[in-house]
């Protein structure tokens, strides 16, 4: 029998925001484009592992927070990981995690992260099966040094007189 290969991962329309996205791993450095790189939104699309699009739901699906991947290697236990994207379904309230893409939005990521700071206890107490854990404010160096490079020292804002 001879397997046929259909391609799963083609341009979208975001249907948040009305962008045209790209699923040119290329562009995005990932090979199943599952969000819009502008608003971060999503579309319940996947049941089984990234790319299978089997879900049933079809919901929209928006970013609640950010977390790290868990490395199986047991060498590197204290290793942050990934960085990951989690989404919330709109529809049936699952969550999902999802590799952030190189031309995701770095300010819009950072806004996302401080929004989950005020809803971490609903979305862990709500996840406490799928096993995602939530960045905390104890992780925001890491994270800006992650999405903008280097060392993040924030600039005092002065008033001029």
């Amino acid at each position: 029998m001879v397997k046929t290969f259909i391609n799963t991962n083609t341009d979208f329309t975001c249907k948040h925001c009305g962008w045209h996205i790209t699923s040119q791993s290329m562009v995005s450095g990932v090979r199943h484009r599952n969000h819009c790189p502008i608003c971060l939104h999503s579309r319940h699309l996947d049941l089984f592992h990234a790319g299978d699009r089997l879900c049933a739901c079809k919901g929209m699906m928006a970013p609640v927070g950010l977390t790290h991947k868990r490395s199986p290697d047991k060498y590197h236990q204290n290793h942050p990981g990934e960085l990951m994207l989690v989404h919330r379904c709109m529809e049936c309230g699952a969550l999902s995690i999802n590799r952030i893409a190189a031309d995701d939005d770095p300010e819009r990521l950072l806004r996302i992260f401080e929004h989950s700071l005020s809803e971490s206890s609903y979305l862990l107490a709500r996840d406490m099966n799928n096993n995602i854990d939530l960045l905390q404010e104890d992780d925001r160096d890491l994270l800006q040094s992650r999405l903008f490079g280097g060392v993040f020292t924030p600039v005092p804002v002065s008033v001029c007189a």
